[in-house]
């Protein structure tokens, strides 16, 4: 029986489904927001908000959890400074899933992961030519 058995698979080696989880999540911690699959996404929100409920802790073993986790020494720092004293408030609910529609070529459900206080920067405006130099 499959009691409290709850792991997300996705097609993928043990192995291979840690490696992708600690990519997406030292990605997420480092930019602020990844664009990734629906189904990806939903299992790394639920890693990333452990992630960050451990390194509010702020202890020696809480960071050796977290870099077991993510095994990325600059992320791990990212995650115990700004991210968690930024997050120190909340009670959790850390991330949120921002879909963006189907991907063209097998159509994925798309979406952003992104922190719950990340605001994207404003989409730079393209320069007009004036009409007297460009001829």
């Amino acid at each position: 029986m499959r009691h409290m058995k709850n792991t997300v698979k996705l097609g993928r080696t043990t192995a291979q489904r840690e490696a992708l989880f600690a990519a997406l999540l030292s990605n997420l911690i480092l930019r602020k927001r990844v664009r990734t699959t629906l189904p990806k996404a939903r299992a790394a929100k639920r890693l990333a908000d452990r992630l960050v409920t451990t390194a509010r802790k702020n202890t020696l073993a809480a960071k050796r959890q977290v870099l077991a986790r993510i095994k990325n020494e600059s992320a791990m720092q990212e995650l115990f400074g700004p991210v968690a004293t930024a997050m120190a408030g909340r009670a959790g609910g850390y991330t949120r899933i921002v879909k963006l529609g189907k991907r063209m070529s097998d159509s994925s459900e798309m979406c952003y992961l992104e922190w719950v206080d990340y605001v994207p920067a404003a989409p730079k405006k393209k320069a007009k030519k004036d009409e007297g130099e460009a001829k």
